[in-house]
Order: structure tokens, then sequence, then C-alpha cells
């Protein structure tokens, strides 16, 4: 197959990703739950990958090494921090405004915050000049979300609270990925950068539920039977970073991230049409926004062209 399809496939897991999330938070009633088994299920598979992956043993090692080197802050190790609430936002609103509005906003998050990141230098390498076309693009993206949630706003007073939390997501895997970038700069393997991300991910989502418990303002409901698939969130997540980490190399960053955001796009618009959560439809307004948000990402370059691999979960 060839290498930019599977770049669009990549993107497409994203959207499944989120929709077998977000179901299984709506079964649940509880998002923090969801997003505590979809973490959990991904640390479960690189756990039991590891004692037999040279590769991560080799990155553990070379990880230890810059930590004891003072040669990456020890703050920096908690990036995975960000994806567990990254993934606990996802669980809530997905639900609320679909896997399509949700990307938008995600994308658009994401986009805006990489204009931060580069400008303080969290991505390492320094300080960058930010250029008038990554901030038309930053804008266009905004837009974007604003036009596909429009006609919902005046049909149905959607909350405008689910659409920022969608972008406030994507800001925080904005951040997450650059600090990634610094510890896989040192690690030197992306599943220890992955690995380190899970144990954190979860870590601090068990923290949130315990307190959550002690404090009676949360509470743990027993699995739902099915169907099957609102169980594939870590699963999808580490498949993901096995494609990223790989076709990356070939591709470059660019063209990547070209495809995949298009992969996650449709794939977004294909889920909504197909299997819908509950009160979502897809109108024109949403389909003018999912094709200003792709503008937005071309126009925008989507940063360096140096080969990084990407990390997710």
């Amino acid at each position: 197959m060839r290498l930019d399809l599977l770049a669009a496939l990549a993107g497409a897991m994203i959207a499944l990703q989120a929709r077998a999330n977000g179901e299984l938070s709506h079964r649940l009633d509880n998002g923090l739950e969801a997003a505590l088994i979809s973490f959990s299920s991904g640390l479960l598979i690189i756990l039991i990958v590891t004692p037999f992956s040279p590769q991560i043993k080799v990155g553990i090692r070379n990880l230890r090494s810059a930590v004891a080197h003072k040669e990456i802050a020890r703050w920096k190790l908690f990036a995975g921090a960000l994806g567990g609430s990254f993934v606990a936002i996802q669980t809530q609103i997905v639900p609320l405004i679909g896997v399509a509005i949700y990307s938008v906003a995600s994308i658009a998050g994401q986009t805006a915050m990489s204009l931060v990141v580069d400008r303080i230098g969290l991505t390492g390498g320094g300080k960058k000049l930010i250029s008038p076309r990554r901030v038309v693009a930053a804008v266009l993206t905004v837009i974007a979300v604003l036009v596909s949630v429009w006609d919902r706003i005046e049909a149905d007073n959607l909350s405008i609270v689910a659409v920022t939390a969608g972008g406030i997501a994507g800001a925080v895997v904005g951040i997450q990925r650059a600090l990634n970038g610094q510890i896989n700069e040192h690690s030197h393997q992306s599943f220890t950068t992955s690995l380190l991300n899970f144990i954190m991910g979860t870590s601090f989502l068990s923290i949130l539920i315990l307190v959550g418990l002690l404090l009676g303002k949360s509470h743990l409901t027993p699995l739902p039977a099915g169907p099957w698939w609102i169980y594939t969130g870590g699963v999808i997540g580490v498949i993901y970073i096995a494609f990223t980490s790989t076709i990356v190399q070939q591709l470059g960053v660019l063209t990547f991230t070209l495809f995949s955001v298009g992969g996650q796009l449709t794939g977004s618009l294909i889920i909504d049409l197909v299997s819908p959560t509950k009160g979502v439809s897809v109108s024109a307004y949403l389909l003018a926004g999912l094709a200003m948000t792709y503008v937005g990402v071309i126009a925008g370059g989507v940063g360096s062209s140096r080969v990084r691999k990407p990390q997710r979960q």
C-alpha cells in the first residue's frame, strides 16, 4: 500500500479512537473512567511488548542517562499527563458534539498552540519566528470551528463550552507533542517515549479518579457488555504510534501531516454519517468547516519538514 494512503489511514485512526472513547464514556456515564480504560489498555500492550524489544530497553537507558546528566528537565517527563488530560476531555465532549466537530475544534487548538510553543521555544532548538502565513492558518482554523457549529448554535443552543473544550484538548496535545519531541531527542526511540507517556497518563488519570472517589465527586461503573469496539481506544493509540514512527521517516513531517489530517477529517465525516452520536447531524456548515480546516492546515505548512517521530496517545 502507498505510504500516503497509510498516512491517511493513520489520521482516520484518530477519528476512530475518538468515537470509541466517546461511546465508552457515554455507556459508562463516566468520562474519566473511560479515559483510564483507554490509557491503561494501551499501557498494557506496550508493557507486554517491552521485555521483547531491545529498542525500547535502549531508549530507557538513553533517557535515564539524559536525566542523570541533567540534559532534560525532569518535569518534561510528565508530558504523558497532558495526554491523559486530552483523552479525558475527548471522552466528555465527543458524545455531545460528534467526532467531526470535535476534530475541527481539536485541530484548531493544535494549530493555534503550535504558534505559541514555537515562539517560546518549547519544541527545543530555541525560539522561532512566527510567519504571517502560519498566523493566517491559525485564524482560518478558528473560523472553521465557528462555521462548523453555526447552524447548531442557532438550532439547539449547542454549548459553546463543549466546542471550546475541543479546542483546549487540541492545545493540550500541541504542548504534549512539543515536550515529546524533546524526550524523543534523548530516548532516540519513539516507543520508549510512548511507554513513558502511557505510564504518566495512566497514573495521572488514576490519581484523578482516586481523589474524586475520596471526595465523593466520582464513581466507578461496571464495564458494559459491548459492543467490542468501544474498548479499542488504547489499541488504536498503540497502532497509530507504530504507523507514525515508521511512515513519517519516509514521507517527512509535512507530507505525513497533510495526508493524516485529511484522513482524520474524512474519517470523522464518515463516522458522523454512518454511526453518529445521539443528536449529531452533518450539515452544509459542518462540511464547509471541514474544508476550511484542511485549507488552514495546508496554508500553515504544518510546521517544519524536518523529520521528527510524532507521539500520541
